[in-house]
């Protein structure tokens, strides 16, 4: 049953939308945004969060300016995470604020719309204090929605 509803969730998620939304904020930035989807699991889901993190080698970026979406379906919980480059600058309200905006998607159901807008905002505020450099900046991780087995 929980394997269910983890499935049916990411079928309802548009990948290559969500694809598409990191695409395009990573051209604005030198910062780094992935998508994890994980199975269910016992346990706490922040430290879970914060092992996917490193697991996706987002804390070694050149900027330590990586964001994280990790969504845990079977238990209808999220955790956004931010390196400390980027939280440095934003502080504690803009990860609140992306928290409320996957909320309030997420209860409606709006998977798709949820992540894009919140990637979208990521982006922009990725953007204002890591913007993009053409003569510097590489694509440090890739775009693709990481899905975890276990």
């Amino acid at each position: 049953m929980i394997f269910l509803f983890r499935r049916r969730l990411i079928k309802r998620l548009d990948v290559d939308l969500i694809r598409k939304a990191i695409i395009e904020a990573e051209m604005r930035t030198s910062g780094e945004i992935r998508v994890s989807i994980a199975h269910y699991f016992w346990g706490r889901v922040r430290p879970a969060a914060e092992r996917t993190f490193r697991h996706l080698r987002m804390d070694r970026t050149r900027l330590r300016n990586g964001v994280l979406f990790f969504i845990v379906p079977a238990r209808r919980r999220f955790v956004v995470l931010g390196d400390e480059g980027l939280h440095a600058r934003v502080g504690q309200e803009f990860w609140d604020g992306l928290a409320a905006v996957l909320s309030s998607h997420f209860r409606k159901g709006e998977f798709t719309d949820g992540l894009v807008e919140a990637v979208r905002r990521a982006g922009l505020k990725l953007a204002a204090h890591f913007p993009y450099d053409p003569a510097s900046d590489a694509n440090e991780l890739p775009d693709e929605i990481d899905i975890r087995k276990s």
